[in-house]
């Protein structure tokens, strides 16, 4: 879902109802780096940030900043509570050290400083030389994590011996070993997403001769995919839930999620609460997409990475509570969420929101009831229309079960 400011363009945050301009929040930040930021650096790099355009040939920016201070952790900024002002601020800080390569081409003079900064498992310290000196221009992409100016990088240098796990370290050795199994391996041992996302974009997990830089956006997604395929697997054996509702949320992104005692299946509604000063268009006011128990075809192009990234925290949940059901997830973005930051806000806004105790229902009637009034009160939001619509809710209605044959 795209964000854009419709109404003063940074101009008059009073026509916002607000006592700060979203806009110039960034614009902030970024004057801050271009003041501050120098062509050549000493400084630690946590990340690697793969582009898209260009492709086949993209562009691999090594992100780098003078004093490191949690510039690349969304599951520390979630735990601790971080608000997106002081995101802007962190994230803006990373310089963009970028040069050019083809998706295989790993023999690039840059590319193998850039695939020890992915399989670190913590912030590389380096020498970086610039073409000149960062300065940056106004971007609220949001395909992304937000990060600091791109430049090219003319020099890369790591000074110390990157400290890499074992499982990751014999993962990436082993070029027999499919991308899709050593993710998964790596996730059983608490090898997170983020880190995950790295190490698949940066070209060092898979068969050898498949093995390819994958664009971060990409990444992401892909990750978020296979771990939620190989999780629903094993949620399919577990008996199921009744009926339980979860709230809550982070960084101004709600989700109300409904659980009904039937076998898995998930759909996802995102819309925008109404009386923001953000919109997604002007022909509806909510995107949708949906799974049954046999899973998706065709990617999600409606709600994109972020069904994905609400299915993989939502199967999370189910494969600890060892249950399984069909979940109806319910995302309100409100106008606390005044600048994009990525697909991870929805991935922390979920496990947030699936962290608090459930209310319990004995019926469907009773939770869709407390759907509506909670939307109702809290967001000025009719769920009829939406609740109609859903694909979830009419199979369910429709659905004839085995007992009832008997």
């Amino acid at each position: 879902m795209n964000i854009r400011c419709i109404k003063c363009k940074g101009k008059d945050p009073s026509i916002c109802g607000r006592t700060f301009c979203p806009i110039m929040v960034k614009i902030g930040a970024q004057k801050k780096v271009n003041i501050e930021a120098k062509q050549d650096f000493f400084g630690q790099s946590p990340n690697v940030f793969v582009g898209r355009f260009g492709y086949p040939e993209v562009n691999v920016g090594i992100l780098g900043v003078e004093q490191y201070e949690e510039h690349d952790n969304p599951l520390l900024w979630s735990r601790e509570n971080y608000d997106i002002a002081r995101i802007i601020n962190l994230r803006s800080s990373l310089v963009n050290s970028n040069f050019k390569a083809q998706i295989t081409g790993f023999k690039e003079r840059f590319m193998e400083v850039s695939k020890e900064v992915g399989m670190a498992e913590k912030p590389v310290d380096m020498e970086i030389g610039l073409s000149k000196k960062p300065v940056f221009s106004l971007s609220f992409n949001q395909d992304t994590m937000p990060h600091g100016p791109n430049v090219e990088l003319k020099k890369a240098r790591i000074t110390e011996n990157p400290k890499v796990p074992s499982a990751v370290d014999k993962a990436v050795d082993d070029v027999d070993l499919k991308a899709s199994l050593a993710i998964n391996e790596l996730y059983k041992r608490n090898v997170d997403e983020h880190y995950l996302t790295r190490l698949l974009s940066i070209g060092t997990l898979g068969v050898k001769n498949q093995r390819k830089l994958v664009p971060t956006r990409f990444a992401i997604t892909a990750i978020d995919s296979n771990l939620g395929n190989d999780l629903v697997k094993r949620i399919k054996e577990y008996n199921q839930t009744g009926h339980l509702a979860f709230f809550g949320g982070y960084l101004g992104n709600y989700f109300l999620i409904l659980l009904f005692p039937e076998v898995y299946s998930y759909e996802l509604f995102e819309t925008y609460a109404p009386n923001v000063s953000w919109n997604i268009s002007e022909e509806t006011n909510y995107t949708t997409d949906y799974e049954p128990y046999d899973g998706r075809k065709s990617y999600a192009e409606n709600c994109g990475g972020g069904f994905y990234a609400c299915r993989l925290a939502l199967l999370e949940k189910l494969g600890s509570m060892k249950r399984q059901a069909s979940c109806l997830c319910l995302r309100f973005i409100t106008g606390e969420y005044y600048a994009p930051l990525g697909v991870w806000v929805v991935r922390e806004a979920v496990r947030k929101a699936l962290s608090n105790k459930p209310i319990e229902f004995s019926s469907k009637e009773l939770m869709l009831a407390y759907a509506k009034g909670l939307a109702k009160k809290k967001f000025g939001y009719d769920l009829s229309e939406m609740l109609q619509k859903s694909i979830l809710l009419n199979t369910i209605r429709t659905q004839r079960k085995l007992d009832s044959f008997i």
